[in-house]
């Protein structure tokens, strides 16, 4: 993850500004990465990036890779942000999907930044947990972890994938945990 990487400090530092204390702020970037980071899937792009930098220079990425940059950007600020999965349905059968885990006062809330659309409606709340795809068929899982980095399945995933068509082939079905 390159949260010291110039333009991610930047950017984090942009949103922040007017923030009048971390709850604005997570709020504020997490917002822009949801809204205005597009789902790769949703606007049918085709370009496979994972590290964040990639992410906010081509302003779209799959959920694995807005959760990357949220994180990036949170973390330069000082926040704690971890990574959450979900095992959810997919075309007859089964994908994983990332999201994020921000710790609040002295407590960790997840956050999807996905990104909405028609049937999609993540949102920030600390009051009740809003994401992106409730667990709700047979077979899909809510993972209760909390991970300090992207598990080595879903970079595996990226590594050697150069358009979304080709990552997607590569997304586990299920949670594959870090060995180390």
């Amino acid at each position: 993850m390159d949260y010291n990487n110039s333009r991610i400090k930047e950017k984090a530092l942009e949103l922040s500004l007017d923030s009048k204390n971390q709850f604005e702020t997570i709020k504020d970037i997490y917002e822009f990465v949801r809204d205005e980071i597009h789902h790769s899937l949703d606007i049918n792009g085709q370009k496979a990036a994972f590290k964040a930098s990639e992410v906010l220079n081509n302003a779209q990425g799959i959920c694995f890779a807005k959760s990357n940059l949220l994180a990036a950007m949170l973390r330069f600020l000082g926040v704690p942000t971890g990574f959450c999965y979900q095992r959810l349905t997919h075309e007859g059968g089964y994908i994983l999907h990332g999201l994020n885990a921000v710790f609040l006062d002295n407590k960790w809330y997840r956050l999807d930044a996905r990104g909405n659309r028609e049937d999609v409606n993540a949102q920030f709340s600390v009051d009740s947990e809003k994401l992106a795809f409730p667990v709700s068929k047979e077979g899909e899982i809510d993972y209760p972890g909390i991970y300090s980095k992207p598990v080595e399945s879903v970079i595996a995933a990226f590594n050697g994938a150069e358009t979304v068509d080709e990552l997607m082939e590569k997304i586990p079905d299920r949670l594959i945990e870090n060995s180390t």
